[in-house]
């Protein structure tokens, strides 16, 4: 029979709201996935239980703690991502190399699952990346927050960001207005990521002067992108003449990033996606590299974990 045991961790220099959450919500969802017993006191957690179970909250609590003090905010989902990936230590995660600094914010993106942390290092460390993953695994917002870091650090001289306009399984007929106004709607996820990282007059002055561009893909053929910052957004949705055409649009130190979700791809179906073409062509070319996000790297609702993991299952069986 296994006997209970108490643990306490500091959570010295820690935003202790942000780490219970609110009405205590995170701590209630911690003892909820670890079936342990919770208090906080001043600047101490408390963690009551089984011997193993408290292993494990200790390693979720610890990274919480590292999360409340790096003035992240700090959910319910969070614990529960953290606990879907074993419980394992997130120390890492608080680790510099992988914080995205974002200048004029006075905030810092961080990777909040290992998956995340894998995809911001390749970035770091590729010309190439293409991530691959379902909605809300954070493709596009790290993308984007790299893109914004390297350009406000003056490692390239413009932020490009492209995406197909293609219909999500919709015909919308014509669109009124002028040919900004027609694309725009394509475009809106990518304004609402960035407007999210920088201030509303900083990207209207960038948009202005053409250090930033946000455009359709088929902009982006007879063009050579140097000194860039390059991302292609529903990759998926990308045939296989238009990637040739995209990743043949690289110069002199510019990066490219490609962000795609295989499971909704709306091209006709005789037309095979160039997201998965290039799964067979690019694997080993040095400086290409594919990381692969889940649903345990889901950052959105707790329940759009749920519904992609119901949907895997539905499909295999």
């Amino acid at each position: 029979m296994s006997q209970d045991v108490t643990h306490r961790i500091s959570a010295e220099g820690a935003d202790l709201l942000a780490l219970a959450g609110v009405n205590d919500g995170n701590l209630q969802q911690l003892e909820e996935v670890t079936g342990v017993r919770v208090t906080l006191r001043g600047e101490r957690v408390t963690l009551a239980g089984e011997l193993e179970a408290v292993e494990r909250a200790t390693r979720i609590a610890t990274a919480m703690i590292d999360l409340a003090r790096m003035g992240e905010t700090v959910s319910p989902e969070d614990v529960q991502r953290l606990a879907a990936n074993g419980g394992r230590d997130a120390a890492q995660l608080a680790n510099g190399n992988y914080k995205i600094a974002l200048p004029g914010m006075r905030r810092v993106v961080q990777p909040k699952s290992a998956g995340q942390q894998a995809y911001v290092e390749a970035m770091r460390d590729n010309d190439i990346v293409i991530g691959v993953g379902p909605a809300g695994t954070g493709k596009t917002y790290l993308a984007v927050a790299m893109g914004v870091e390297a350009l406000a650090r003056k490692r390239v001289r413009r932020l490009v960001l492209a995406r197909p306009a293609v219909e999500a399984g919709e015909r919308l007929g014509f669109l009124p207005g002028d040919l900004q106004a027609k694309v725009d709607p394509y475009l809106r996820p990518l304004y609402d990521a960035l407007e999210d990282m920088m201030p509303y007059d900083r990207i209207q002055r960038a948009l202005e002067t053409r250090t930033i561009e946000i455009a359709p893909l088929g902009y982006m053929r007879g063009r050579t992108l140097q000194d860039a910052f390059v991302i292609l957004d529903e990759a998926q949705n990308v045939s296989g003449g238009q990637m040739k055409m995209f990743l043949t649009r690289l110069g002199l130190n510019s990066r490219a990033v490609l962000c795609g979700d295989k499971t909704q791809v709306d091209l006709p179906s005789r037309e095979e996606s160039g997201l998965i073409q290039i799964e067979r062509i690019l694997p080993g070319i040095d400086g290409v590299a594919f990381c692969y996000l889940d649903e345990r790297d889901v950052v959105r609702h707790r329940l759009v974990r749920e519904i992609i993991r119901a949907y895997a299952e539905d499909e295999e069986a």
